[in-house]
């Protein structure tokens, strides 16, 4: 026997006498005779070659490489369940994947709306430092996004509009301003997220741009701000659900507002994602 000619149930065997201590024990918990487990247990080893249990007529234990085989197991075996469980509740659960701010002040009456209108499926967020929110690696089904992005994969809708702020250390002198220009903050160090954020040089005329110096995460960005060196400029989402300690935001009036997009993927869109933009275009729209 070859390792391709591995089968789930020869792994199955193997955990379940190691979890329950006896070969008699796995016969139970799987629901097949003991000869049974002792042949995949001989069928793995055989394809692995290599010994991966040491047995007495008392207690069965791993050798050295079971231990090895065991923890991967596992992983497979989980992997494999998850995959399962994916395409039986799929269209019962939908993951909503963001890089920051979810929808903003819009987060909790979406899921309490959500909730009301489609009770058979369950809302999740899911935040992912990434481009599209987690999308484009698989864990999520529709995310938000307010950054460009790569949209060959992607369908994708506007549901809104944000305004722009400026966040600063709470001790600036711009926090006792109402609001602020671009043309001011040109004169500032300007911290920014170069994956998932929102601000490039595009803001400012060519000759009259900020120095500007990237991070890799919001919370890099907050700590960055928060030592009064830097200022940075971010949607409205950000406002709402990140109040810090230390941090004050001022809008920006003369700033573009920035479109907030829900993205899905063109060849395989969940079943719910239209309605989704649609309950996120009303509470953008403030119906």
């Amino acid at each position: 026997m070859r390792p391709n000619d591995l089968e789930l149930r020869h792994l199955r065997c193997l955990v379940a006498i190691i979890d329950t201590g006896s070969f008699t024990d796995a016969a139970l918990d799987l629901g097949v005779s003991q000869a049974a487990v002792s042949r995949n247990l001989g069928a793995l080893e055989s394809a692995l070659g290599v010994r991966l249990l040491h047995r007495t007529s008392r207690n069965v234990t791993p050798t050295t490489a079971g231990v090895q085989v065991l923890a991967r197991a596992r992983v497979v075996l989980a992997e494999v369940d998850n995959l399962v469980r994916e395409a039986v509740d799929g269209h019962t659960r939908l993951r909503l994947g963001h890089a920051w701010s979810a929808v903003g002040r819009h987060t909790g009456e979406f899921q309490r709306r959500w909730a009301d209108l489609y009770p058979g499926t369950e809302l999740h967020l899911v935040r992912t430092n990434s481009p599209t929110g987690g999308l484009a690696e698989g864990l999520c089904d529709l995310s938000v996004v307010r950054a460009a992005f790569d949209g060959r994969r992607f369908e994708s809708a506007v549901v809104g509009r944000e305004r722009r702020y400026c966040a600063m250390a709470a001790d600036d002198p711009w926090a006792r301003r109402r609001s602020l220009r671009l043309s001011e903050i040109a004169g500032r160090h300007l911290i920014f997220d170069r994956r998932t954020g929102t601000t490039t040089a595009d803001l400012w005329p060519e000759e009259t741009r900020p120095v500007m110096e990237h991070v890799n995460d919001i919370e890099d960005w907050f700590a960055e701000i928060a030592t009064g060196r830097s200022v940075g400029i971010t949607p409205e989402g950000t406002v709402a659900q990140h109040r810090r300690p230390g941090i004050v935001y001022r809008p920006v009036r003369d700033a573009s507002a920035i479109p907030v997009r829900v993205v899905w993927r063109r060849h395989d869109p969940h079943p719910a994602t239209h309605a989704a933009v649609a309950l996120l275009t009303e509470l953008y729209r403030g119906r």
